[in-house]
């Protein structure tokens, strides 16, 4: 697998969101997209960046950029996740990990000592043209959403 970089297409996505539909990237062409991987939902970390982009939605709307949360969950996990903390962007099911590994944040990580696979937190801003604009790696969840909307 080859790493992404700026400049590059976003590989197309065909999940199902936290609703059940099926999101497609392509379909959304026109507009940008944040696209945040996180490891997991309504764990600490992944709560604190999803409530700031959350928290930063007006702000991303009045600039016409659409977020998107990508996680290994299944729908029901981000169904409940959205819902307990009133989230107000299309969460996707990659429980299959098919996006996780096409954009190449699936990786081995150490925790607690322990080398494990997993999600490297990584969010992605596309560009109307479906181009790969920014990557961000090696998120941290604080101050991220206020970092990616200085770039949108």
């Amino acid at each position: 697998m080859t790493m992404l970089k700026e400049g590059d297409p976003a590989p197309a996505i065909h999940l199902e969101t936290d609703t059940g539909e099926t999101f497609d990237l392509a379909a959304h062409r026109g507009r940008k997209i944040i696209l945040f991987f996180y490891p997991r939902a309504d764990t600490p970390g992944c709560t604190i960046e999803a409530c700031e982009f959350r928290d930063a939605g007006p702000q991303f709307l009045e600039k016409d950029v659409m977020i998107v949360g990508v996680s290994p969950d299944t729908v029901k996990a981000q169904a409940k996740f959205k819902e307990k903390f009133g989230l107000n962007f299309i969460l996707l099911a990659d429980h299959e990990k098919k996006a996780v590994n096409e954009y190449g944040v699936f990786k081995e990580k150490n925790m607690y000592g322990k080398k494990v696979m997993g999600v490297e937190r990584t969010t992605f801003l596309i560009d109307e043209k479906g181009k790969i604009a920014r990557i961000f790696g090696k998120v941290k969840p604080e101050g991220h959403a206020a970092e990616v909307l200085s770039f949108a």
